[in-house]
């Protein structure tokens, strides 16, 4: 029940910045967008940090000096894979006229939310990847660990879910809609996570590996595009404090519980 309920977190995340919908007129001011942006990007950086890397070395001790291999092997692998759904997925970002991805007709909505599902598809990974670990009695996971990244994502889902829903209202949608569309967006997260722990049994020896890749996938998100997005015009610096809350917070968290 508590693996159930630890998956499931993320997606409340996301689906309650989606439901801002019905409390908030309007879209969300830049400077407002920007604070939210670097705030998700503080709380993935650390995530990756201490919940993913840090254990996927710690389970790879008895590797010696090479115990960098699977964090560092499993890292760069889970950048290359974001890389490639960036470049094969089509999806656009917000603010942004050009779409990204192979060339389709799909409307203008749809890409917008697949732009933040990609952003969800390593998040799913990581909660996955970490119950799976701490089901299969590996030391460095606690339950209360696992909870913390739960927590610490779906703190982050919550800015997420309001910047795709609370948009689409200025694009005739009803509200109701907004937030299915918005909410929709984090299904992939349970369901990511969900399938990785029902084959929790025949990923055990690469469990250091796939922690790398979840923390590889998170961070080429945010390098690649919630950085430069919450930098771009005035006002940069709001991202940067932004950025400080979150990682702060999502350490707090990990060190705290974890």
């Amino acid at each position: 029940m508590s693996t159930i309920l630890g998956i499931l977190i993320p997606f409340a995340g996301t689906a309650a910045g989606a439901g801002c919908v019905f409390f908030v007129r309007d879209q969300i001011s830049q400077l407002l967008q920007k604070l939210l942006l670097g705030f998700a990007s503080g709380v993935m950086v650390a995530a990756s940090v201490w919940s993913l890397l840090i254990p996927a070395m710690d389970m790879s001790e008895d590797m010696g000096k090479l115990a960098f291999v699977p964090a560092a092997a499993g890292l760069l692998l889970g950048m290359l894979f974001l890389l490639a759904m960036d470049r094969l997925v089509p999806h656009l970002h917000m603010n942004c006229d050009e779409p990204e991805g192979m060339k389709c007709s799909w409307k203008k909505t749809t890409m917008l939310v697949l732009a933040v599902t990609l952003h969800n598809i390593p998040e799913g990974m990581a909660v996955g990847v970490v119950f799976a670990g701490m089901l299969q009695g590996q030391e460095m996971i606690t339950l209360a660990g696992a909870f913390a990244l739960s927590i610490g994502i779906a703190i982050q889902n919550f800015p997420e879910g309001a910047i795709i829903s609370l948009p689409l209202l200025g694009e005739g949608f009803s509200r109701r809609k907004a937030f299915l569309y918005g909410a929709a967006s984090g299904i992939v997260e349970p369901a990511g996570a969900a399938v990785t722990i029902l084959l929790a049994s025949y990923i055990t020896p690469a469990l250091p590996y796939l922690l790398a890749f979840a923390a590889g996938a998170m961070l080429y998100v945010v390098v690649e595009e919630l950085i430069p997005e919450s930098a771009e015009g005035e006002h940069s610096n709001i991202g940067t404090i932004g950025f400080a809350a979150g990682f702060v917070i999502m350490m707090i968290l990990d060190v705290a519980l974890g």
